[in-house]
């Protein structure tokens, strides 16, 4: 008779606000057989798997989403030397201070996603920015990848590194609080994609994804489908089909837990520099397409990227999507479109803080109502209008 072993221990929780109190299930346990031989029976359990589903169903929770503020130390310096700063960590701490202490921010938010540097920081005040996040209801998440380099053998396209060493960094930002992760990796329609690039892309989210939800991080799978490009919506959607098919086969064949992960697609729109522009109404067809013919409804949360869309337009497209019933939370992960009239407004000044707040406080709120279905685009700045897309746009 086969032996079974388990591949992991019960670790020692962390007592934060999301797990005290909580009592574990006994894990499911997934079984493969290969039936040439038999002797090689594994079993492969998660001491994780309950808390897992929890963290991402309170981040897919209804009229709330995720402020991606987790832009690495350098692309952060860009933002801020759009508004004249100088790139120091004390006005990086700065900027982020004012991000995570928005008054009533989480009736809005309810995930967080940080850089490194923020996730071990304290606000000005002297507080643990984890800290400041979880008395608010957000769950504090983190950028797990050591970004985007050439990937050999393709037609100019990237590959994301940060598999090495990914499984102790990640034991060591759980016990530091974060309870999801983040991993971005790109295709890029006018580069192809070539079969080599999508394949490395899927894989790579794959392995991350296993590794992180066997320490207890919740995964945030990302294949973003860049904007650049002429092509047409129905471009974009052919190859989104593309990948998102190549995602779930190695996310299976890595036996990643569907329940307890949260998808950051692109939506499916014409890329930027496309004559052809869509109607918010064309983008949520196609999308919610692409969703039902590759999305498990297994899974919990779709948290849409921006990708250079206005401000505007990303809360419109959204609206336009939870207009109809769907089997997922459809919500979003924002960076710049919840973030860019804020920082504007707030232009490095002290005296401009509360103002910058009430700015973000406003974007969250309209989104809040777009993943209810309920945004008018009523009352919108010029700002909130333009359009953020950069060319070949390095994160």
């Amino acid at each position: 008779m086969a032996s079974a072993s388990l591949l992991k221990t019960s670790p020692v929780l962390d007592k934060t606000e999301f797990v005290k109190g909580q009592s574990l299930r006994l894990p499911s346990v997934s079984v493969r057989c290969h039936p040439a031989a038999p002797s090689a029976l594994t079993v492969r359990a998660s001491s994780y798997a309950d808390e897992l589903v929890k963290t991402a169903k309170t981040i897919a929770s209804p009229g709330r989403g995720i402020l991606a503020m987790d832009e690495s130390n350098a692309t952060c310096g860009k933002r801020l030397a759009s508004i004249g700063m100088e790139n120091t960590e004390a006005n990086r701490q700065a900027f982020r201070t004012l991000l995570v202490s928005v008054p009533g921010l989480g009736e809005y938010i309810s995930g967080a996603i940080l850089f490194e540097e923020t996730l071990y920081q304290s606000t000005v005040e002297g507080k643990k920015m984890v800290d400041v996040l979880v008395e608010q209801n957000i769950v504090p998440g983190i950028k797990v990848d050591k970004g985007l380099v050439p990937l050999a053998g393709s037609n100019n396209e990237s590959w994301c590194q940060g598999l090495d060493g990914l499984a102790s960094r990640s034991a060591a930002y759980y016990q530091q609080g974060a309870r999801f992760a983040k991993w971005r990796t790109v295709v890029s329609i006018p580069n192809g994609p070539s079969a080599l690039a999508v394949k490395e892309a899927a894989w790579g989210l794959a392995r991350y994804a296993a590794i992180s939800q066997d320490n207890g991080l919740v995964p945030i799978v990302e294949p973003e489908i860049l904007l650049d490009g002429e092509h047409n919506i129905d471009r974009t959607f052919e190859v989104a089909k593309q990948v998102w098919a190549e995602v779930f086969f190695y996310l299976a064949q890595n036996n990643v837990m569907f329940e307890g992960i949260l998808l950051k697609p692109s939506m499916v729109t014409p890329g930027a520099e496309c004559k052809e522009k869509a109607t918010p109404q064309q983008v949520a067809d196609y999308t919610l397409s692409l969703l039902r013919q590759r999305i498990p409804p297994a899974v919990p949360g779709i948290m849409f990227l921006s990708g250079g869309q206005s401000e505007v337009e990303a809360t419109l497209n959204l609206n336009a999507m939870n207009q109809s019933a769907n089997p997922w939370h459809v919500s979003f992960s924002y960076a710049r479109a919840l973030q860019n009239t804020c920082l504007k407004t707030w232009s490095g000044r002290p005296e401009n803080v509360k103002a910058a707040q009430d700015a973000l406080l406003v974007r969250a709120k309209a989104n809040s109502l777009a993943q209810l279905g309920k945004y008018t685009g009523e009352g919108e700045s010029d700002e909130a209008k333009k359009g953020m897309f950069v060319k070949g746009y390095v994160y």
